[in-house]
């Protein structure tokens, strides 16, 4: 669906990165779960693998995750004037949030019914990045490529077990994925 897109598409997009912002909490995993349920799931603008490289690049590169994700989304949805779209419904509700709780700071950190939301809210946080982790885990099961369940399990001992640095892991995730495709494509070239 890239390239230039109609009035409809661009409010369609910029609403519904406005809705997502604004109702999520936790995170940009807990927007790219959003996401992917709004475009892959209900639009059909991207297709459920392309939405996982989407997350892979939006995670991998350096900014929130949560407006990395709307420039990817946004330039693959409309192009350039997607991208702007996209990205100004995702930074607005935060900018008008933060700009709310700035005001009335010390009324909300000293309440302690905004304290005991804010704790039940991170459990409901901590179950949709659940159901990220299996969702994207059980894309990369469906490829059959013993390869990448060992990056996976590699990935997740180093940062659970080893304290490695999430920056190491996704660098040499995208060195062996480098590897890999040069080495798939050498081996169609010669046959």
């Amino acid at each position: 669906m890239n390239g230039k897109a109609d009035r409809s598409t661009l409010w369609k997009l910029f609403l519904n990165t406005l809705y997502i912002s604004a109702f999520t909490f936790g995170g940009g995993f807990v927007i790219i779960t959003f996401m992917k349920t709004k475009f892959v799931d209900e639009m059909h603008w991207i297709d459920e693998e392309e939405m996982l490289d989407l997350a892979a690049l939006a995670q991998s590169s350096p900014g929130a995750i949560a407006v990395n994700a709307a420039i990817l989304v946004g330039w693959r949805v409309a192009g350039f004037i997607g991208m702007l779209t996209a990205v100004l419904g995702t930074i607005i509700p935060p900018m008008v949030i933060l700009t709310v709780i700035s005001f009335f700071y010390h009324a909300f950190i000293t309440n302690i019914y905004v304290a005991a939301m804010l704790k039940g809210m991170q459990a409901g946080v901590a179950a949709v990045i659940l159901d990220v982790v299996a969702g994207l885990g059980g894309n990369v099961i469906k490829t059959h490529r013993p390869v990448y369940y060992l990056i996976m399990v590699g990935a997740f001992v180093a940062t659970f077990f080893l304290n490695v640095n999430v920056i190491y892991i996704i660098l040499g995730a995208a060195v062996i994925g480098i590897i890999l495709e040069l080495a798939s494509r050498r081996k169609g070239s010669a046959a």
